[in-house]
């Protein structure tokens, strides 16, 4: 089930496995398929059973969120307009980019903080702002911002939890459950909003009845 898998995993990778996944997932080309919302809530759970130490756990993960951003940023600003000629790999899919990209035109700098909550779009977000050449100062301050408001309080909300729900844990897997479709909710609405997206689908829809 997914909340043991989850657990187990936690167990498995420990403080350097998890600083590495959120680190990946903030700003790594192959992190955006990582669960960094159901995994910093399953952390903060597992610090309020004692598997964790939560004083350790808090600074670790937001200081993750906060440098794999800069690394994603600096990636953007040094490769530039390349990223969206590169053709769709195993570990890169252009539409997230432009997803992203969309996203942050749409919403401007508060998006570095937004895109927090929305999966694979946190993890373009930074590219595109270094892609963008966002001024470094601007960039960082939304970026501390995002990574405190994202890793600091959802790891916070599992600890809370975890500490003053009595046998929290056998809800554990509906709230993972909710934490992921609630993340995933502004993607599915862009892409029920997104006409071409719309159009994409029925041509080939069309052309795979034709076949």
């Amino acid at each position: 089930m997914l909340h043991f898998d989850l657990i187990a995993l936690i167990k498995t990778v420990g403080y350097l496995g998890l600083f590495g996944i959120i680190f990946a997932e903030s700003g790594l080309f192959f992190g955006f398929f990582l669960p960094g919302d159901s995994l910093l809530f399953t952390a903060g759970f597992l610090a309020s059973q004692d598997y964790l130490n939560i004083a350790i756990l808090l600074p670790l993960l937001m200081v993750a969120a906060v440098l794999g951003d800069n690394v994603g940023y600096a990636f953007g600003r040094k490769i530039g307009p390349a990223i969206f000629s590169k053709e769709d790999s195993l570990i890169f899919n252009k539409g997230n980019v432009v997803r992203a990209q969309k996203f942050f035109e749409k919403h401007g700098r508060k998006t570095i903080i937004l895109a927090r909550f929305i999966p694979a779009v946190r993890t373009f977000v930074p590219i595109l702002a270094g892609v963008g050449q966002m001024q470094y100062h601007v960039f960082f301050g939304f970026n501390v911002l995002g990574g405190l408001l994202w890793a600091g309080g959802i790891t916070s909300l599992g600890y809370f939890l975890g500490a003053t729900v009595p046998n929290v844990d056998r809800y554990l897997l509906p709230i993972i459950a909710a934490i992921v479709i609630l993340s995933l909710l502004p993607t599915v609405i862009h892409v029920l909003r997104d006409k071409e997206l719309r159009n994409r689908w029925q041509r080939r829809k069309v052309e795979k009845n034709d076949d």
